[in-house]
Formats: structure tokens, sequence, C-alpha cells
């Protein structure tokens, strides 16, 4: 039997948005009056059409309850704790306290620098701040979970002290524990919580929010001649497994965030597939999150106009990824991203 998979497409900002809405030419995108969709494009792994969203009944009957279904998750409204999506983009600041990671391994990974960091970002308009002392970019090697919770240990303890929704970038269980009792907020797993077989105990027994992260392989071995059938598919077809896979663990909550991993066992032309699609995700009824900041693709597009931070293929691929409804984006310049996305708002919308 064929599967199918919807992908809203063509959306509406700000006033346009409401325009649309009211004159019912238009659905809104998860509940959001000021982002609107009206085109579907209907796949499956041997073809795809678009159609206008009002021409739903046309479809043969299988499709059309496929496509029926998932716009109830489309548009349905999400909330998430401690989390305002209707104010998205929401940033997710990163704080590597780490001494090897890809961009900025050393730079912050002392106490007194960690702290005032976390508290610029804020300032600048980060709404979660992700800590990780566990580098997993490409070729990384595991490190034991003493080192691990060594480095974010004395951070964690005096951040707890402060309002701040902290996520915490671990594949351990163990930390995943000492982080809940020093009042994280979120746990961000990119092993797709399959690196510790305790993690999804832990996460069913602490009924915290959390992150379901695609990666395909390991950080040692993941960009060693990535495959995929069809990345898109592939990645949906994870996220939808894993989700049957927490239900049955007895996780019945609905906190969670779904990231598609770019550069976590991706090529260049898999990223790229990925973002230029990435609505998709929007039919599994969870909010989006992208992680795009400073990562290679941007590189291998800019070839020599590449520079250290690549906060211009940062901005351009946040900015995309925000037309296209994503709701957290992961990134390490807040400032320059937040300045991006108001201009950006205020001449657009």
């Amino acid at each position: 039997m064929t599967k199918y998979y919807t992908r809203v497409c063509n959306f509406y900002h700000g006033e346009e948005s409401l325009k649309k809405l009211k004159s019912k030419k238009a659905l809104p995108l998860n509940g959001n009056k000021s982002i609107s969709f009206d085109t579907i494009e209907i796949i499956s792994r041997k073809n795809n059409k678009k159609i206008f969203f009002k021409d739903i009944k046309f479809l043969q009957k299988v499709q059309k309850i496929k496509v029926k279904n998932d716009l109830k998750k489309i548009t349905k409204k999400k909330i998430f704790k401690k989390l305002d999506l209707l104010q998205s983009p929401i940033l997710m600041g990163v704080l590597n306290l780490t001494p090897n990671s890809f961009s900025d391994g050393g730079r912050f990974n002392k106490k007194k620098k960690a702290l005032s960091h976390i508290k610029e970002m804020v300032e600048c308009g980060c709404k979660i701040v992700d800590i990780g002392g566990e580098a997993t970019n490409p070729g990384s090697n595991d490190i034991n979970e003493t080192i691990e919770w060594k480095r974010i240990k004395s951070v964690l303890n005096e951040i707890k002290k402060k309002n701040y929704f902290i996520s915490l970038d671990t594949r351990k269980s163990s930390i995943m524990k000492k982080g809940i009792n020093n009042k994280v907020s979120l746990i961000n797993d990119v092993s797709g919580l399959t690196y510790d077989k305790k993690t999804l105990e832990v996460l069913k027994t602490t009924k915290i929010p959390f992150v379901i992260h695609h990666m395909q392989g390991t950080p040692k071995t993941m960009q060693k001649n990535p495959k995929y059938k069809n990345v898109i598919l592939d990645i949906y077809d994870f996220f939808y497994s894993k989700i049957k896979e927490i239900r049955k663990a007895g996780i019945n909550h609905n906190n969670i965030i779904l990231d598609p991993g770019i550069g976590f066992g991706k090529n260049l032309k898999h990223n790229i597939t990925l973002i230029r699609n990435i609505s998709i995700f929007h039919s599994l009824g969870f909010p989006i999150m992208l992680g795009i900041s400073r990562k290679r693709f941007i590189k291998d597009i800019s070839e020599n106009n590449d520079s250290k931070y690549r906060i211009g293929g940062t901005i351009s691929s946040s900015l995309y990824a925000m037309m296209q409804g994503v709701q957290i984006l992961r990134v390490h310049d807040i400032n320059e991203i937040n300045q991006s996305i108001k201009v950006f708002k205020s001449l657009k919308f």
C-alpha cells in the first residue's frame, strides 16, 4: 500500500496572512494567524503533486483521509511548557562548555566567561540556553560522564538560581538526571534517544520536555559517506517510529520538539533538500527546531566566500526556515540573528 506524506507550502505572513485567513483563502499554521498556507504537496516515494487546500475533496479516498488527518495536526495550536510558540522563531543559544567544539570550543568553557555569555545571549533575545559538555561535531570521540559532568556542573548550579529556560545537550541518562536536579527545562539528545538505553526511562519518570534529534551513525562516523533512499521521507519515518516508541514507553505528554539534524550524517545535498522541504515535518504535529548555525553546508555553498563564523549563511538559512514556519532556531550569534529577523519582519510583514 502506498504511503503518503503531507507537506504544506506557499506561506503567507503578517498582514497578508490575516487577510487570507479572513477571506478563508488560507489555513493557519499551528493556530498562529501570523503565518498561513494555501497549498499542500502530497508526496509518496514514487511521485508528488501540489493542490490548493480546498481541492482536497477531489482526492482519492485514501489520500483524502491522510491529508485531512495531517491538516488537523498542522493547523492545531501548539502548546509547549514555558515556551510561547506563537512568538516564533524562538532562538536557542548555543553554549559549548567544551575545549573542542567545532566553532567555539574553548571560548566559554570557564565559568566566568560562560555565565557572562549566557547573560549576553539572554539580553539579546535568547529564549532557550542550550548547554553541552561533550563535542558532537563530525569526528568527535565519546567522553566519559565524569568529564562531561565536571565541565557543566558549576555553570548549571549557578544558573539554576535564574529564571532561564535551560536545555541540556547530552546523550547520557546519568547527566540528564543530574541536570534535571539542577532545574534544566529541556533535554536535547543528538543521538535521537538511542545512545543510552536508560534515557527513555528518565524521560518517562521525570516527564521533562525533550528534543527528538535525527543523526545517522555516531559523531565519530556520521560524515563517512551518509546515504538515504529519500532523505526527507527517511527522516520523517524515523520521527514517526520514534514517536510510536516513546508512546509505547509510557511518555504521553506533547512537550516534544523535532530536529532533523542538519550536518549530522548528511552531505550537502541532504542538508539542502531538508532545509528546502522542512515544512513536511509540521504534519507530525510537533514544533520544529533547526540547527543551521555556522554549519559546514554554508562553506560548501559559499566556497571562497566562506568566513570564520559564517554569519551571512546562518542568517539567510534562518530567515528561510522562519518563512517555512520553523518555530525554534538553534544558533550561536543571538544578537545578529535577532537583528536580521527584526529587520526582515519589518520589511516583509
